[in-house]
C-alpha cells in the first residue's frame, strides 16, 4: 500500500501541523542526519508519522523551530522512538529542547522479552512482518533533492514506527509500560547532564596507571580536547586522537620533535596545535601537589569476576521471571559501581546509576548477595 507523505517546508507551516500534533495521543518521531567531519550531527530531516501518514520536515529550509519544541515537550503527547540516543541530539540541536514522554520501541521490545537492543528493521519484521529495504541509512541526507528511494526510506519508518508502536503499547501492563516511559525519562536526563570537561580524564584508557601529577596532565588535555572540539564542530580525534592522550599525560614532551614521536600523533595535530599543547603540557605539570587530582581506582581484578557473575544471575532470574529481556535488568557498569564502591571486604553501596524500580527490586538482593559473599571474595 503506497505511504501517504507530506512535506513541511516552511515555519507557517510546521507551526500549524505541531499544533495539530498537540491534539494527538502520540507521535511516532525519527531523523536522518550527517555526522562524518563534524562534533554535532546535521539534521538532514526530521519524520513524523501520526498513525496514519509521514510529515517529512526539511531543516534546511526551517528557521522557527519553538513549534516543535512545545510539541516535544508537551506532556499529553507520547513521542515514540526507536534507539533515539542519537536523535536526541539532533533535535536538542535544532529546537533546545528534548521529547518527553519519550517511548522507545527498543526499550519496549526487551520488556516484552522480543529481544534485547533490536534494530529497527528486525523489530518491523517482528512486529508487522515487513521487511524494510535496505541501503540508505549511510546515504546523503543533506543533499537536495532528496532521491525518491530516500524520501520513500524516510517515510516508511515514520510509518510503520506508528504502527510497531500501537502492536507493542497494548501488550504492555500499565506497570511496564511506565517502566519503558522511565528509562525514556532517564536516556533524555543523561543528555541533559552536563559533563564537565574536566571529568573526562576519569574515563580516559588506562588513566588509573597514572601518577597524580601525570593525571593532571591528563586531566587538562582531555579538558582542551573537549573544549576545542566543540568549538571548532570537530570530532574529537580531529583535535588529538584517543591512544595519543595516555602517552602524552605520560611522557609529557617539551619539544616538537618528542611531540611527534607520540604513539597515533597525527602531523596535522603537531602542525595546527603543537606549541599549545606543549605549553599546556608544561603549566598542567607544573600545578601544586595539592591541586594533583586523586589516584583514580585500578579495575576490578580477575578474582572480582565470580562475584560479578552472581550479581548478574539475580537480574537474569529477575528477568526471567518477569519475563524481560535479562540484558535490560541491570548493566554491567551498575555492577561494577556497586562492586567497586566496596571491594574486597565492603561495605557497598547500591550506586546512584540504580534507579526506579529497579532499584526498588533488586537492590536489596544484590546488596545480600554481597554480604553473603563473606570477606573473602
Amino acid at each position: 500500500m503506497a505511504i501517504e507523505i507530506h512535506w513541511i517546508r516552511d515555519d507557517e507551516s510546521l507551526a500549524r501541523h505541531c499544533a495539530e500534533w498537540q491534539r494527538l495521543p502520540y507521535v511516532a518521531l525519527d531523523t536522518e542526519f550527517m555526522r562524518v567531519d563534524t562534533f554535532y550531527p546535521i539534521a538532514g530531516l526530521i519524520q513524523i508519522g501520526d498513525g496514519a501518514c509521514a510529515w517529512l520536515i526539511d531543516p534546511l529550509s526551517i528557521k522557527q523551530w519553538q513549534p516543535l519544541a512545545r510539541l516535544l515537550e508537551d506532556p499529553g503527547v507520547i513521542k515514540v522512538v526507536h534507539a533515539c540516543s542519537e536523535d536526541l541530539e539532533v533535535l536538542v540541536r535544532l529546537t533546545g529542547s528534548l521529547p518527553a514522554p519519550l517511548f522507545d520501541t527498543q526499550l519496549a521490545a526487551a520488556y516484552l522479552n522480543l529481544g534485547f537492543s533490536m534494530g529497527y528493521s528486525r523489530l518491523v519484521q517482528a512486529v508487522l512482518d515487513i521487511e524494510l529495504p535496505k541501503g540508505e541509512t549511510r546515504s546523503d541526507w543533506l543533499q537536495r533533492p532528496l532521491s525518491d528511494t530516500q524520501i520513500s526510506y524516510a517515510a516508511e519508518d515514520a510509518v510503520h514506527l506508528a504502527e510497531v508502536y500501537e502492536k507493542l503499547r497494548p501488550q504492555l501492563s500499565d506497570e511496564r509500560y511506565t517502566w519503558v516511559l522511565e528509562d525514556g525519562a532517564e536516556l533524555v536526563a543523561q543528555l541533559r547532564r552536563e559533563v564537565d570537561p574536566y571529568e573526562l580524564y576519569r574515563d580516559a584508557k588506562l588513566a588509573w596507571k597514572l601518577s597524580r601529577q601525570q593525571l593532571g596532565v591528563l586531566r587538562e588535555l582531555c579538558a582542551w580536547r573537549e573544549r576545542e572540539a566543540r568549538a571548532r564542530d570537530l570530532p574529537r580525534n580531529r583535535i588529538v586522537r584517543e591512544h595519543s592522550l595516555w602517552p602524552l599525560a605520560r611522557t609529557q614532551p617539551d619539544n616538537l620533535a618528542a611531540l611527534a614521536k607520540i604513539e597515533d600523533m597525527h602531523p596535522r595535530t603537531v602542525r595546527q596545535d603543537g606549541e599549545l599543547l606543549l605549553n599546556l603540557i608544561k603549566d598542567a605539570g607544573s600545578i601544586a601537589p595539592e591541586q594533583w587530582p586523586q589516584a583514580l581506582p585500578e579495575p576490578l581484578p580477575i578474582e572480582a569476576s565470580g562475584i560479578l557473575k552472581q550479581l548478574r544471575a539475580i537480574g537474569q532470574a529477575e528477568g526471567e521471571r518477569l519475563g524481560i529481556a535479562p540484558e535490560v535488568m541491570l548493566r554491567k557498569k551498575t555492577l561494577e559501581a556497586l562492586l567497586k564502591s566496596g571491594y574486597p571486604n565492603g561495605p557497598y553501596q547500591l550506586p546512584d546509576t540504580l534507579r526506579g524500580w529497579r532499584r526498588e527490586l533488586m537492590g536489596p538482593a544484590l546488596l545480600q548477595a554481597l554480604a553473603s559473599a563473606g570477606e573473602t571474595p
